[in-house]
C-alpha cells in the first residue's frame, strides 16, 4: 500500500511554495506516495497547488484580524467548523502522517490529526514561532526549523534543524545573467534592482519606490518591480514614462530570472524570501512587514543583519530612507561583496529532502 500524507497550510507564497517543495521531495523518494493538500478556501493555495499537480481541499478558516477586531466575531465558529471538516478529511483520507507548514489551515488539520493519534510534523519557517505552532508542538512528533535557537519555543528533543525549503527552479536554476536581462528587456551593463514585496505585494515598499522612479533613470539604474495585484495599475501608470529603466509586474513566475538579473534586492523578510535570497546570494535590503504575527519578519531579518549578511530599513521609515540606502548600496561594491559572501554562507539547498526524510521516519 502506498503511503499517504496530508500537507496543510498556506495563505501566502511563503507557506505554499515550501509545502510544494516538500511534496516534490516526498514524491521523488516514493513515486507512488499519495499526497493531499489542505488549504484555506479562497486563498492562493487553491490555485497554486493544483498548478503544481497536487489535489487540495479547502477549509473555511481565516486568521485573526489585528487591524479590525470586530471582524473576529465569527472566528470561533469558523474554527469549530474547520475542526469538524478537518476530522472528516482525515477519516476519509486516512494519512500515515500530517505535515503543517503554517498558515490558516495548518492548525485545524494538525489539531484534529493529533486527537486521532496520527503522527504530525511541524515545519516552523520563522525565527520567532507563532502561537499555533507553540500549541501544536506539545503533541507533534517532530518540529523542523529554519533557524537556530528555537529551543526557547519548542521541546529541544523534538527539534530538527533543516533550514527552509527553496523551490527547485530557484535552487537548481541554470539561467545566465544575459538570458535573465534579455527576458526583462534590460541592459546587461547597467546596475539592476529587484524589488519584491512577497506574493501579495508590499504597500510601504511600493509607496517608497514610486517617488524614486525618475531618480532610477537619472542614475541609470534599472528596476524590476513586483508590486502585487493591488498596486499594479498605480505602479504601471506611474512608471509609463520611465519604461526604459522600470519594468513592472503584479507577480513574477520566473523568480530565478529576477534574482539572476539583480545586483541588489529589496524585499520583505518572510522566511521563504530569506531562504531564497541566501541560496541565490544577493545583497539585500529587508523591509520587514511590521504587522506579521509576533513581528516575526523583523526577527527573521535581524538574524541576518546581526551576521552582517543583509541591511534593514524599518517599514515606517521606508518612505524617507529607502532611496538613500538603496542607491548607496548600488554604488558600494565592497559592501555588496561583503553582504554576498555572508548571506551565501547561510544558504541551504536541500532542506526539502531533509524534511521529506523526517516525514518518512514517522511511519518507518
Amino acid at each position: 500500500m502506498p503511503h499517504k500524507v496530508i500537507i496543510a497550510g498556506g495563505g501566502t507564497g511563503g507557506h505554499i511554495f515550501p509545502a510544494i517543495a516538500i511534496a516534490n521531495a516526498l514524491r521523488k523518494a516514493e513515486q507512488d506516495i499519495d499526497i493531499l493538500f489542505v488549504g484555506a478556501t479562497g486563498k492562493m493555495e487553491m490555485e497554486k497547488v493544483p498548478q503544481a499537480g497536487y489535489k487540495i481541499e479547502g477549509l473555511e478558516i481565516v486568521g485573526f484580524n489585528r487591524s479590525n477586531i470586530f471582524k473576529n466575531i465569527l472566528l470561533p465558529f469558523k474554527l469549530i467548523r474547520s475542526l469538524f471538516k478537518a476530522k472528516a478529511i482525515l477519516k476519509r483520507f486516512q494519512p500515515d502522517a500530517v505535515v503543517g507548514v503554517g498558515g490558516y489551515a495548518s492548525f485545524p488539520i494538525l489539531k484534529a490529526a493529533q486527537r486521532l493519534g496520527i503522527p504530525t510534523l511541524i515545519q516552523e519557517q520563522n525565527s520567532y514561532a507563532g502561537k499555533s505552532n507553540k500549541i501544536l508542538a506539545r503533541n507533534a512528533a517532530k518540529i523542523c526549523v529554519g533557524y537556530d535557537g528555537m529551543e526557547k519555543f519548542f521541546p529541544a528533543d523534538k527539534i530538527v534543524y533543516t533550514g527552509n525549503p527553496v523551490r527547485s527552479n530557484i535552487s537548481q536554476s541554470s539561467v545566465s545573467k544575459a538570458d535573465a536581462m534579455t527576458h526583462f528587456g534590460l541592459d546587461v551593463n547597467k546596475p539592476t534592482v529587484f524589488a519584491v514585496g512577497g506574493s501579495l505585494g508590499a504597500k510601504s515598499i511600493n509607496e517608497s519606490l514610486q517617488p524614486l522612479l525618475a531618480e532610477f533613470v537619472n542614475r541609470d539604474v534599472q528596476l524590476i518591480w513586483q508590486t502585487g495585484k493591488l498596486y499594479y495599475d498605480t505602479a504601471k501608470a506611474a512608471s509609463s514614462q520611465y519604461a526604459s529603466h522600470v519594468k513592472v509586474f503584479d507577480f513574477i513566475n520566473v523568480m530565478d530570472f529576477a534574482y539572476k538579473a539583480a545586483d541588489v534586492v529589496v524585499s520583505r523578510a518572510g522566511a521563504l524570501a530569506i531562504a531564497e535570497l541566501c541560496v541565490v546570494k544577493k545583497p539585500t535590503i529587508f523591509v520587514p512587514y511590521p504587522f506579521a504575527a509576533e513581528d516575526h519578519q523583523t526577527a527573521n531579518a535581524m538574524s541576518l543583519v546581526s551576521k552582517h549578511a543583509a541591511l534593514l530599513v524599518k517599514d515606517d521609515a521606508a518612505r524617507t530612507t529607502l532611496g538613500n540606502e538603496l542607491f548607496s548600496l548600488v554604488n558600494n561594491k565592497a559592501l555588496r561583496e561583503q553582504l554576498e559572501t555572508n548571506i551565501a554562507a547561510l544558504g541551504n539547498t536541500n532542506a526539502d529532502v531533509v524534511i521529506a526524510k523526517e516525514v518518512q521516519k514517522l511511519w518507518s
